[in-house]
């Protein structure tokens, strides 16, 4: 059976831009919340969210292109820029037919659909921009990161709202596997923090509205949390077949070994309170690793901060580790760079495979009474040295969609 490891690394977060400065200020409970600046949030309902920072596409991407790419594109064609440069890949060498692009979206090019709108409305339908169709729909972050890159594999852009990454990555592990591929850039981007989707979770009661201390509004886990926080970016890993990796000597941060997927069908916005469908997933994926539930040592939860989704995912976590549960470590990314939707479970895979190689777990800032519904060992407000081999990401979607990967160091 084929393998698949991780030999690249790319980021762009509200904490920082880059595997190195990211993984610091995570080590460091950095918080990337606070008032927004790059829109008028004079109707914005929540006027703060975990916004990127200093981001000049013009480092990636030519003006004219980037003039062209919305947002979420600019922040993928980033990502997977790094990520290549991680992992030394000269993709020039690479076959380009075995060559992919897994690249997700939950909201795709959300700022381009409302500026065109507006402008429609203003102005009337001629004055459309020709490029609003190819800077709006999701699937053309990956289809720039292919044309850069000359990758002409298999290419694909899942959208399964807040468990997207995590999909493009199990898809993707798959599609290696099945030696469709030896090489795919995996994971997703999200710029939607604007005032039209802040707006409609705002509506819905999802999103927290601390307008006191933004800072302090992402505390997953804890009993006074009152719903996530938005946040943007992109996260993208080179997933690579081991023979292809090993024999070029690629750095191998940790090996993929499972992958579950699995929905509830209950609710199109809440989780299953049982959790079962989430159970589901995390058992999938363990058993596609070949792991008992006690050989896990850590779990980066999806963790929203949303009252529901933390008692739902720590219900499942319990249902499926039992006893185990209590020496099982677990912490939210969220708590420091909000809800990146389609890009969250890639942003947070790369801060766990980052304690593989540290042996450090981050923090979960802003836990200050862990709420009792919530059984589980969640990591505080410091980070903790402690030896990781083996951990899970977890995410989960509007839709009841359900993404677990698994992950463990690398052994030849």
């Amino acid at each position: 059976m084929r393998r698949v490891v991780v030999t690249g690394l790319g980021v762009v977060s509200p904490i920082a831009i880059g595997k190195e400065n990211y993984w610091q200020a995570l080590r460091e409970g950095k918080n990337g919340i606070g008032p927004l600046t790059t829109f008028d949030v004079s109707d914005c309902p929540v006027p703060f969210g975990a916004e990127v920072k200093d981001f000049d596409p013009a480092q990636w991407m030519d003006n004219k292109e980037a003039k062209r790419a919305d947002r979420v594109i600019q922040f993928a064609v980033a990502a997977a820029d790094m990520a290549v440069t991680d992992a030394k890949l000269d993709t020039k060498s690479l076959d380009p037919y075995k060559f992919g692009v897994y690249i997700g979206s939950g909201q795709g090019g959300i700022e381009t659909t409302f500026n065109n709108f507006k402008t429609m409305m203003e102005k009337g339908a001629k004055r459309v921009s020709p490029f609003f169709i190819p800077m709006m729909i999701s699937n053309m972050s990956t289809a720039y990161v292919a044309i850069k890159h000359q990758a002409k594999g298999p290419n694909m852009c899942v959208v399964t709202a807040c468990a997207t990454s995590v999909h493009s990555m199990g898809e993707a592990y798959h599609t290696i596997i099945r030696d469709d591929a030896d090489v795919i850039l995996a994971g997703g981007t999200e710029a939607a923090l604007r005032s039209i989707s802040i707006a409609g979770f705002a509506a819905m009661k999802a999103i927290s509205t601390r307008m006191d201390a933004p800072e302090k509004a992402s505390r997953p886990f804890d009993i006074d949390r009152d719903g996530f926080v938005m946040g943007e970016g992109a996260g993208v890993l080179v997933l690579e077949e081991l023979e292809h990796a090993l024999k070029r000597g690629a750095h191998i941060y940790a090996e993929l070994v499972g992958y579950g997927s699995t929905c509830d069908a209950s609710h199109i916005t809440a989780p299953d309170p049982r959790g079962e469908g989430a159970a589901r997933a995390m058992r999938k994926a363990l058993s596609h690793a070949k792991w008992l539930p006690e050989d896990v040592d850590y779990i980066n939860a999806h963790g929203t901060s949303t009252q529901l989704n933390d008692k739902m995912e720590s219900v499942a976590i319990r249902a499926v580790f039992g006893d185990h549960t209590d020496k099982l470590y677990v912490n939210s990314t969220k708590s420091m760079i909000g809800h990146c939707l389609g890009a969250a479970g890639a942003l947070e895979t790369v801060a766990a495979l980052q304690s593989i190689e540290e042996g450090i777990i981050h923090p979960t800032i802003n836990l200050e009474n862990l709420d009792p519904e919530c059984r589980i060992n969640v990591v505080g407000t410091s980070a903790i040295e402690t030896p990781v081999s083996r951990f899970l990401v977890n995410s989960f979607g509007f839709g009841g969609h359900n993404g677990v990967a698994a992950f463990q160091k690398f052994e030849e």
